[in-house]
C-alpha cells in the first residue's frame, strides 16, 4: 500500500486511477488511506461495510472510499388492492428524519384498519426528448410532420438497441426553430433512463438523417428528467400511478384525532390552494418525503425524488368518512439495473416481495 500512497501524494497517481493497478476492494482501502493521510480524519465508520465493493466501485460509484448508513425502519403491514400487487405489505424506510416512519406507520395503521387501499397504475413510460436544431420555423414545422407520419420507422431504429424496451409515442414539439421529440417507452422492469437514452440516440440519427434536422442535444430538458415540470404532472414520466382508500368518521377520529371534516378542509386549504398559490407543481404534505426514504432503501435514483414530489392528495367529503386519494404522476422506478443490485437495497426490494 505505501507505494501507491506514495505516488499518490507526489501526484505521478491520480485517485481516479487506482483501479486500473488494484482490485476494487484494494482500491477502495488505498484511497481512504490516502484521504486520511491527507486530511487528518478517520474514516473507519465509512470504511465498515457488508456490500459488495466489487459490484458498487464498477456499476454504482467512483472514487469509492466506502459507504454511508442510513437507518432503516419499517412501517406495515400496508394492505393493497392492486391490479398487480395483492395482499400485504413492509415498507423499509431510510431516512434520518425522527418521525417519518411513525407517521407513515400510522397511516398504514388507519389503511389496514379500513380494509386496504386501492391501487391502479395510470401510465408506464420512461421518456427521453432529444432537441433537434433547423433552418426556420418551415423546416422546423417539416421535420415536426416527418416525425409525426414516420413513427413506425422510428420505433424499428429505437428498438434495435434493446431486448426489452419498447417505443410507445414519439411527439414532435416545435418552438422557433428547435423540435423537440418527446420519446416515450416501456422499459418492463427496468427504470430505463440508460435504456431510453441509447434508443432514443439511434432514433435520433434516423430523424436527423431523413430531415437535415441536427441532433443538439440528446436530452433537451422535455424529458423532464429529475427537474420540477409540469410536462410531466400532466402526461407522466415513468409510472403513472393512484391509490385510495375510504376512511370512516369513527377511523379518522380514533387514528387521527381530527373529524372528516376539519382533514377535508386542511387538504383544500393546505394542500391544494396553499400550493396553487405558492406556484408548487406539489399538492400534497411531505410526499417527498416518503419516496426518498422508500427510494433510498430500495436502491432508486435519489435524484427523482423531484419527480416523486409532484403528487396530489385529494380528500373527499363522503357520507360516512373521506375517501383519500394519491396521484403521483411521475414515479421513476425499477426492480432491476442501478442501485437495486446492491446488497442491502436488494434485501428491501425483496421484502416488497419484488
Amino acid at each position: 500500500m505505501e507505494g501507491y500512497l506514495e505516488r499518490l501524494k507526489n501526484g505521478s497517481l491520480k485517485l481516479y486511477a487506482l483501479e486500473k493497478e488494484l482490485a476494487p476492494e484494494e482500491a477502495v482501502r488505498v484511497r481512504r488511506s490516502f484521504l486520511e493521510e491527507r486530511t487528518g480524519v478517520k474514516l473507519d465508520t465509512i470504511g465498515s461495510y457488508t456490500i459488495n465493493i466489487d459490484r458498487a466501485a464498477t456499476k454504482n460509484c467512483e472514487n469509492m472510499i466506502g459507504t454511508v448508513q442510513v437507518p432503516l425502519g419499517v412501517a406495515g403491514p400496508l394492505p393493497v388492492r392492486g391490479e398487480y400487487a395483492e395482499g400485504e405489505y413492509y415498507l423499509p424506510l431510510a431516512t434520518t428524519e425522527g418521525a417519518l416512519v411513525a407517521s407513515v406507520n400510522r397511516g398504514c395503521s388507519a389503511i389496514a384498519r379500513a380494509g386496504g387501499a386501492e391501487a391502479r397504475i395510470l401510465r408506464d413510460g420512461m421518456t427521453r426528448a432529444p432537441v433537434f436544431a433547423t433552418d426556420s420555423v418551415v423546416h422546423a414545422k417539416e421535420v415536426a410532420d416527418w416525425v409525426a407520419a414516420h413513427r413506425d420507422e422510428i420505433a424499428a431504429a429505437a428498438e434495435s438497441t434493446t431486448s426489452h424496451g419498447k417505443l410507445l409515442d414519439a411527439v414532435p414539439i416545435v418552438t422557433g426553430t428547435s423540435v423537440f421529440v418527446r420519446m416515450e417507452y416501456d422499459t418492463k422492469d427496468a427504470m430505463g433512463m440508460n435504456m431510453v437514452t441509447i434508443a432514443s440516440a439511434r432514433a435520433a440519427e434516423v430523424i436527423g438523417e431523413a430531415t437535415g434536422a441536427r441532433l443538439v442535444a440528446l436530452s433537451g430538458n422535455m424529458c423532464t428528467d429529475k427537474k420540477p415540470a409540469a410536462i410531466n404532472l400532466v402526461r407522466g414520466k415513468g409510472k403513472s400511478v393512484v391509490a385510495g382508500v375510504f376512511l370512516t368518521d369513527e377511523l379518522v377520529s380514533t387514528v387521527f384525532k381530527t373529524t372528516a371534516a376539519a382533514m377535508a378542509e386542511v387538504n383544500t386549504r393546505k394542500n391544494l390552494v396553499g400550493s396553487a398559490r405558492a406556484g408548487s407543481l406539489g399538492f400534497n404534505a411531505h410526499a417527498a418525503n416518503v419516496v426518498a426514504a422508500v427510494f433510498i432503501a430500495c436502491g432508486q435514483d435519489a435524484a427523482h425524488v423531484v419527480e416523486g414530489s409532484s403528487t396530489i392528495t385529494t380528500v373527499d367529503a363522503v357520507p360516512g368518512g373521506v375517501y383519500v386519494s394519491v396521484t403521483i404522476p411521475s414515479l421513476a422506478v425499477g426492480t432491476v439495473g442501478g442501485g437495486t443490485g446492491i446488497g442491502t437495497q436488494h434485501e428491501c426490494l425483496e421484502l416488497l416481495g419484488v
